[in-house]
C-alpha cells in the first residue's frame, strides 16, 4: 500500500475452491490469481495494529475461559467420584 499497490486480502477458505490438483506453491499461486481475477470473491478488510491487538486479547480471553471450564469440569468429576459433589 505504501508503494501505491492495490492490496486485496482474501479469505483462504474462498481461495481453496480454486485450487486444482495437489497442494503445492504453484497450484496455490494459480488459485490465488484465479480468485483475485473474479469480481465476486469477497475480500477482507485490512486490520490496523490496534484492531489486531484487540482481536488478540479476545482470543486469549476465549482460550483462558475454555481452560477454566475444562479444569472446573475435571475437578467436578474427580470430586463426584469421591462423593463430595452431587
Amino acid at each position: 500500500m505504501a508503494l501505491d499497490h492495490d492490496v486485496k486480502l482474501l479469505n483462504a477458505r474462498h481461495v481453496k475452491a480454486f485450487v486444482k490438483g495437489n497442494k503445492n506453491d504453484f497450484n496455490d499461486a494459480e488459485a490465488i490469481f484465479d480468485a483475485v481475477a473474479r469480481p465476486n470473491v469477497r475480500t477482507i478488510s485490512i486490520k490496523s495494529v490496534a484492531q489486531q491487538d484487540v482481536q488478540l486479547i479476545h482470543r486469549l480471553r476465549q482460550e483462558a475461559l475454555k481452560r477454566r471450564t475444562a479444569l472446573v469440569n475435571q475437578l467436578r468429576g474427580l470430586l463426584s467420584e469421591r462423593g463430595y459433589c452431587h
